[in-house]
């Protein structure tokens, strides 16, 4: 019969136990017991022990040092200390020693099963239920007509999709994360369909989902028109999984208020960073900045002109008399530096501030092989950019506004999509150079992993030269060219890009945050 675990129970009484130590074989537990911690200590290096019952008061060697002593062992020993005392300075003692669990004598048999089973069986007893839950959930999700499906039950999906994504992270089960990435795929082929058949219709309606060119209006000005201070910060590229898995840290200091945009096409941050600071889509922009185009065109300051933008914006809304003050931040020198003058600013209405780290990460993992095998999956990014918020300068920064009376308006330009089929592209020489789109002449693409727009009114792109189409990739799938395929197909698959058309890469989350 398979054990449930090894248990062992040190205590000067131990023979006044044996009702308890039948009860927990009764349940399937194998018992060693010891009258003392020298022998207690001995059982531990001779056996293989899965989790210690100490008593507190023992003459000779007491619980506190027979503990030390089992975690020089075993440093990862799990340990319930039995005691008489209440006393908080001795639990407090037993605590800083990484002490499991308390039971305070006397104890019934029952008690002490409890205990050892919320130590040792927890863990699996909750990856049970995990599993049960979302095999539940998954039925439901796979069954629904998204076909039908409007702009906010696509959120609301992309949702769920990203609340198992986190959740099976730590659940040792490949098997449910490969059902989840093969639904995420599904979603993401009639997501795109979704797009191609609503885009046109949004771009031109004012009943559209809220856009990357509604932002500031929807979510920023509201809080300035109200007397309140706003700091608007763009983290460059980062996703909704990222967000969620940064929502432990935030909500701790912070009520968050989560909600969406759609990003605006090309998913890439020429078009809908420059979208977000100016509100317009970017045929309306080229227009109206034609600097913007030669920038573009010489391939230097694509965002430059971002503060003017965001100045411009506020005017047209009749809130010429506010102050602002914009700050991009490209490393982390120049964020510590920003931190330490961020005191200049609290007379400041509205703070806008664009955050690079996770775009930089994105666009290094696929030019690095050490990037690469730390970065190499949705999950690996998630921790990574967790942990560089965490010790970031960021972090305390919205602390000290929160502080001081500023709420945070926390999105994106636009997400990015881990990809991992590349597709051939044909094309005129003077076509972009985007892995997931492609702006020029003469575009050929296999219409299965890609969407092309010939009239790039439609879509309000500006004709970038006569004749010009754009291309979009769909589902996983990255541009290649026919020369140097191999090489290519190399560095970019299963990296992370954006420019096409995912859930991930255009539902970008906006979370409002209010200090505690």
């Amino acid at each position: 019969m398979k054990t449930r675990g090894k248990i062992l129970w040190v205590d000067d009484e131990i023979e006044h136990l044996k009702p308890h130590i039948l009860f927990l074989e009764e349940k399937g537990f194998e018992i060693e017991t010891a009258s003392n911690g020298a022998d207690g200590i001995k059982l531990t290096k001779n056996r293989n022990i899965d989790l210690a019952l100490l008593d507190q008061y023992m003459p000779g060697m007491d619980g506190m040092d027979t503990l030390r002593e089992l975690k020089k062992i075993d440093s990862a020993l799990p340990v319930i200390m039995v005691t008489r005392s209440e006393e908080e300075s001795l639990m407090n003692e037993a605590i800083s020693e990484k002490v499991t669990q308390f039971l305070i004598k006397p104890v019934n048999p029952s008690q002490v099963f409890m205990a050892i089973k919320q130590v040792l069986e927890s863990g699996q007893i909750r990856e049970e239920k995990t599993t049960r839950d979302f095999l539940k959930e998954y039925q439901d999700i796979s069954t629904q007509k998204k076909e039908t499906f409007s702009v906010e039950e696509w959120w609301d999906l992309y949702q769920q999709l990203v609340h198992w994504q986190l959740e099976l992270d730590n659940h040792n089960e490949p098997g449910l994360q490969s059902i989840l990435e093969e639904e995420i795929q599904s979603s993401n082929h009639e997501f795109s369909r979704f797009v191609l058949k609503s885009y046109s219709d949004w771009v031109k309606s004012e009943s559209r989902p809220p856009m990357s060119v509604d932002v500031v209006e929807r979510f920023v000005l509201p809080e300035l028109e109200s007397g309140k201070k706003a700091c608007f910060l763009v983290l460059d590229c980062l996703r909704h999984d990222q967000l969620m898995a940064l929502v432990p840290l935030l909500s701790s200091i912070f009520q968050v208020d989560i909600q969406f945009h759609v990003s605006i096409l090309p998913t890439a941050t020429p078009y809908s960073r420059n979208a977000l600071f100016s509100g317009m889509y970017f045929d309306e922009l080229l227009k109206k900045y034609p600097d913007q185009l030669t920038a573009m065109n010489s391939g230097v300051g694509l965002n430059q002109f971002e503060e003017t933008y965001l100045r411009h914006l506020l005017d047209k809304n009749d809130l010429s008399q506010i102050g602002m003050h914009y700050h991009k931040i490209w490393s982390a020198e120049h964020g510590i530096k920003f931190q330490h003058r961020i005191g200049d600013y609290l007379n400041i209405d509205l703070l806008a501030i664009v955050v690079n780290f996770v775009d930089q990460l994105a666009h290094k993992q696929s030019e690095s092989s050490v990037l690469k095998e730390m970065v190499s999956d949705e999950s690996a990014f998630c921790r990574a950019v967790v942990s560089w918020f965490k010790n970031s300068w960021l972090l305390d920064v919205l602390k000290y506004l929160g502080e001081n009376g500023y709420r945070i308006i926390l999105t994106s330009d636009h997400g990015s999509i881990c990809v991992h089929k590349g597709v051939m592209v044909k094309a005129d020489k003077d076509t972009s150079t985007g892995v997931r789109y492609k702006v020029g002449r003469n575009l050929n693409c296999d219409e299965k992993f890609s969407v092309k727009v010939h009239k790039p009114s439609d879509y309000k792109l500006p004709e970038m030269g006569h004749q010009s189409t754009y291309l979009f990739a769909r589902d996983s799938a990255f541009f290649l060219y026919p020369n140097q395929m191999k090489k290519y197909q190399n560095t970019f698959k299963n990296s992370f890009q954006h420019g096409g058309i995912s859930m991930e890469e255009m539902l970008i989350p906006v979370a409002v945050l209010e200090k505690r």
